[in-house]
């Protein structure tokens, strides 16, 4: 079993892509934050938008993958809106993907 660490879970979570803009959400910019208490991990994360049709279909895809880090045990993801997500969070890969760079 690895150790779970804040880059293991931010790792894991690339696989989960945000199915309008075909790109991940840690490299969007989208998780705020990641706790972790043994086998226990939180994630604090948000949306491009507050209207975000793809919200559920993403808190779900992050949970589910959080649940198949080894040695994870209970995943909790919330979403927030404060602070607003905005373009300059995202990666620098990211941001030239998109021609913000």
């Amino acid at each position: 079993m690895i150790e779970i660490t804040e880059d293991v879970v931010k790792e894991s979570l690339k696989d989960v892509i945000d199915p309008e803009l075909g790109y991940n959400i840690v490299d969007l910019g989208l998780i705020y934050g990641v706790t972790i208490q043994n086998t226990q991990v939180e994630v604090i994360m948000s949306m491009t938008t507050p209207g975000c049709p793809a919200t559920h279909y993403i808190q779900e895809g992050t949970h589910q993958r959080l649940l198949a880090i080894d040695g994870v045990e209970d995943a909790t993801v919330t979403v927030v809106w404060s602070p607003p997500w905005e373009p300059s969070m995202m990666s620098d890969d990211a941001k030239r993907y998109f021609g913000f760079a």
